[in-house]
């Protein structure tokens, strides 16, 4: 690859992680393209080198904030026998909450993909489903239905925690959920194991 071909795809790549991180933190609608241009670090005509459109910016985007989710996802697959219960806790931590430009795009982004273009909605389609794979993986033997059970209230727990202009009841939604999900997760914990001393 040329030197010019290189500085390109440089510059692209650059325009999506500032694309990627500023639609998480302030909505795709929130993200004007001249002030991401600056703060990739160049100029606004040069948008149209890189992009043909707005929409295709945001798509790009979204793959790309999705894709950073899928590596965390894998990471926290290797986790042990721990990895669920470290998982909840660092998705409902006062830092994600208070970070989302470096948290989950699926929780960040909801309503601006269902309301979206088609490219965005399938990639945030497959980060579900990725989610709903580790989480079934990551629970002990029980209901099915559990891993949807686990990503909704993390979902719904981190979007509510960041909405409410009340930190205290803020903080307690974080904590409460996840006593719950630990709760939950520990009584599946419990039933495997005793089923399997039943045996």
């Amino acid at each position: 690859m040329g030197s010019s071909q290189a500085d390109k795809a440089a510059s692209h790549e650059r325009i999506v992680k500032a694309a990627a991180a500023r639609i998480r933190r302030d909505g795709i609608d929130g993200m004007a393209v001249a002030d991401l241009m600056r703060e990739a670090g160049l100029t606004h005509g040069g948008f149209y080198r890189h992009f043909a459109s707005r929409d295709d910016l945001v798509a790009e985007a979204v793959e790309a904030a999705m894709a950073h989710g899928s590596r965390r996802a894998e990471a926290a697959r290797q986790g042990g026998p721990e990895a669920l219960a470290t998982a909840i806790d660092a998705y409902l931590s006062p830092l994600h909450r208070d970070k989302p430009e470096t948290g989950c795009a699926v929780a960040a982004l909801p309503t601006d993909v269902a309301r979206g273009i088609p490219r965005a909605r399938a990639a945030y389609t497959a980060q579900v489903r990725r989610y709903l794979d580790l989480f079934a993986d990551l629970t002990p033997a029980g209901d099915a239905d559990d891993r949807y059970l686990i990503l909704a209230a993390l979902v719904g727990a981190i979007a509510l925690a960041r909405a409410v202009d009340d930190p205290g009841l803020s903080d307690e939604i974080l904590e409460r959920v996840a006593r719950m999900l630990h709760r939950h997760v520990q009584g599946e914990c419990a039933e495997e194991h005793g089923a399997r001393s039943g045996r």
